[in-house]
């Protein structure tokens, strides 16, 4: 599922939507309108965005609301993390390394 979520938001188009839909639910029509684009378009990037659930829907009426999955980004965040966590030990175990070797 990591790997669907970064595919996501290697578009540009679909980090915008995130950005638009981060703090408050839009219906597709208003986010459609920020976009030089189709409403097509906007409707398959949000499908993206929703397979991956990156961001939920919500029914009111004929309406459907949109809005960021805070909960499916601070795990991503968190996944992410784990490799930066790896990479400041290799680079911490590597400087006190060559620290040693100055010393001797």
């Amino acid at each position: 599922m990591m790997d669907a979520k970064l595919r996501a938001l290697a578009d540009e188009t679909r980090r915008q939507i995130l950005g638009l839909v981060w703090e408050a639910e839009r219906t597709a029509g208003d986010i459609s309108d920020r976009f030089d684009m189709s409403r097509p378009a906007v409707s398959q990037h949000l499908g993206v965005l929703l397979e991956c659930k990156l961001v939920a829907v919500r029914r009111e009426g004929t309406r459907r609301l949109y809005v960021a999955n805070h909960q499916a980004i601070a795990d991503l965040r968190k996944e992410l993390e784990t490799f930066w966590d790896a990479s400041l030990r290799r680079l911490k175990f590597d400087a006190e390394a060559a620290k040693r070797k100055r010393r001797k």
